[in-house]
């Protein structure tokens, strides 16, 4: 398979989240709000319990799935993951 060249791969954008929830309830909250074909333009890949990589056309429809809940919180939104290391550090 020939790799990619980087102006060809998806934007990826990190979301640090905070409280108590679990992958499939944050994933059901997600395909609940924008549907299946939001979901699979979202290209959600778990970094960490905590930290979650989104496309980054998608992350406003994304970060809006958890304003529907009380449960679950965006903590910070950055383009590196090592942008987020401060924050993880305090949960």
């Amino acid at each position: 398979m020939k790799i990619l060249k980087p102006s060809m791969r998806d934007k990826k954008r990190y979301i640090l989240l905070k409280g108590k929830f679990t992958k499939k309830q944050v994933e059901d909250m997600i395909l609940k709000y924008i549907g299946i074909l939001g979901f699979s333009k979202a290209g959600m890949i778990w970094i960490s319990p905590k930290i979650l990589a989104v496309n980054r056309k998608e992350l406003n429809k994304v970060r809006a799935s958890f304003v529907l809940t009380n449960n679950v919180q965006v903590e910070k939104v950055s383009g590196t993951l090592k942008g987020l290391r401060g924050h993880r550090r305090k949960i």
